[in-house]
């Protein structure tokens, strides 16, 4: 029997999440998908029969309905990745292949058969919103970003598109960073340099895959005003700075509170999408049966 197991913002806060990151490490090496995003953890293993309740589970996961920001895109990808990387390094069973192939249908389906997805508030943009709250110029600013994905990618555009012009990006490969750097205009530095950069930073945001801390107390000066907004799983920062004065840390979890102050999703839009996705599972479940019936009459 297929089954799983979630660790995510609801259930958890941010502390156990990344204890319990520390100890799945062994579990996902198994014939298993390991889902991880910025507010969850989940393990999809075993054989056989798909539960209704997994399947449904993890169809609302894809298609955005248990994120913190409802209908967010960014999930749907993420999925796809946990699914591509397992299936390429692990020999998985039929069963697994066919609940997350049916599940990516689903989350494509719904974003584009409802608009669930229309005004969600991106990280990206909670990130922005909370350096407005904090009347940050960002256009006198000095902004070091650690770390490249597409959220930072998404943070540089912003930054750029409202004409912040003391930017720059920091990350271990700095041919990586140079691809989404280049075109904005913006200098490129090693994370190597991070504390020389941070020296005389008004606003760090860091998004990186480390699962080590990348920005400690000592890389900051206690006595400068500091917004340091940590969007990384695990941490980047280093929880003790906000203990300094001058200094302001934002994490994860208040990125999210950010982000429910300024999203509103239709009640219908979400309806919609539970309807998609009960018509998925009947789906997947005759396809399933079938599949069963053919190998019992071999």
């Amino acid at each position: 029997m297929i089954k799983y197991k979630s660790i995510n913002h609801l259930n958890t806060s941010l502390e156990d999440r990344e204890t319990y990151f520390r100890q799945i490490q062994e579990e996902a090496e198994t014939a298993s998908v390991f889902l991880q995003t910025c507010n969850r953890m989940e393990l999809y293993y075993g054989e056989g029969d798909v539960p209704r309740d997994v399947a449904l589970h993890l169809f609302r996961v894809v298609c955005g309905l248990e994120s913190a920001i409802v209908g967010e895109r960014a999930v749907q990808g993420q999925v796809r990745e946990a699914y591509y990387n397992a299936r390429t390094k692990k020999k998985l069973p039929a069963e697994i292949h066919k609940l997350f192939e049916c599940a990516l249908e689903v989350g494509k389906r719904v974003r584009t058969e409802t608009r669930i997805s229309y005004g969600a508030v991106s990280y990206s943009l909670a990130t922005i919103e909370i350096l407005k709250e904090c009347n940050v110029d960002i256009h006198q600013a000095k902004i070091v970003v650690l770390g490249v994905n597409s959220l930072t990618s998404d943070i540089l555009k912003f930054l750029s598109n409202k004409g912040a012009t003391r930017v720059v990006l920091a990350n271990r490969s700095v041919d990586n960073a140079h691809n989404i750097a280049d075109a904005l205009n913006i200098p490129v530095y090693g994370l190597e340099d991070k504390k020389s950069l941070l020296q005389d930073a008004d606003v760090v945001i860091s998004a990186t895959s480390s699962d080590q801390l990348v920005v400690e107390r000592t890389d900051i000066d206690p006595t400068r005003k500091l917004y340091a907004i940590d969007l990384a799983f695990p941490r980047d920062i280093d929880p003790e700075i906000a203990q300094y004065p001058d200094v302001s840390l934002f994490n994860l979890q208040d990125v999210e509170r950010m982000v429910q102050k300024n999203i509103s999703v239709r009640k219908d839009e979400v309806e919609k999408a539970e309807a998609i996705i009960e018509e998925e599972i009947a789906l997947l479940e005759t396809i399933l049966e079938r599949r069963k019936s053919l190998t019992t009459m071999k």
